[in-house]
């Protein structure tokens, strides 16, 4: 068995933990693997072990890889989630390539994305990324726009809102991580109620040092990328 083999396995558990331990419906919460910096015989491995939905942070890195594995894999019939953010250039890429876009933050790159996927592809699922801390180095936009570019996206034909997305402040404390999570989840919810005929099924929050808290206030997608292919190496991205 490889080493990522054994550590999805880890984190499938521990996320089957999480789940019980706040009376969650067992694979309520999919695992997301952050593949970024990584290479193919990485993914192919995880992929072997049962993994299939991977998430990319940088555009020209993440197109490469879908296309490596669209020609040599396609059996393996792998979802690919854009998490990084987006240069209003670089949207054509992204919307040609990729299955679920996390990082939706404005109109503009909502409406480049719609008019630039391919009409043979199924709409892009996408995310509103939203910055529940307000952190000026954090992408996202702030709550009270939500509704506004939600309201945009029910408009565009290529587009699919499936839901929110958030990477809050670093806090130790358990406390505090439930309560920043706990917020995205009560914006969903009041999107949801004023979008009734939407299937906002998406909560992506959570990651290594989170993941608990994020399970218990209702994450439906947990990003983990160290944990699965070990400690990344920038230095191609400096």
């Amino acid at each position: 068995m490889s080493s990522i083999q054994q550590n999805i396995e880890q984190i499938t558990s521990q996320i089957s933990n999480a789940q019980q331990k706040c009376g969650r419906v067992q694979e309520s919460v999919q695992l997301l693997a952050v593949s970024k910096t990584k290479p193919n015989q990485a993914i192919l491995d995880a992929a072997l072990a049962g993994q299939i939905q991977f998430g990319e942070n940088y555009v020209q890195e993440g197109v490469d890889k879908v296309s490596y594995f669209s020609e040599h894999h396609s059996n393996l019939a792998l979802e690919w989630h854009f998490i990084g953010p987006i240069q209003s250039n670089k949207t054509r890429p992204v919307a040609e390539h990729f299955d679920w876009v996390h990082t939706v933050d404005r109109a503009k790159i909502a409406q480049r994305l719609s008019d630039q996927r391919p009409s043979q592809l199924p709409p892009l699922q996408v995310l509103i990324q939203v910055n529940t801390s307000g952190e000026s180095s954090k992408s996202g936009i702030e709550e009270h726009q939500v509704f506004e570019l939600a309201a945009l996206i029910c408009t565009l034909p290529n587009l699919t809102l499936r839901g929110l997305m958030s990477i809050p402040a670093d806090v130790p404390d358990y406390a505090s991580q439930l309560h920043a999570f706990k917020q995205l989840a009560e914006l969903k919810q009041s999107l949801s109620e004023r979008h009734p005929e939407l299937n906002l099924d998406t909560l992506s929050m959570g990651m290594s040092g989170d993941m608990e808290a994020a399970i218990e206030a209702g994450s439906t997608m947990v990003r983990i990328g160290t944990a699965i292919f070990g400690a990344r190496d920038y230095a191609s991205k400096a």
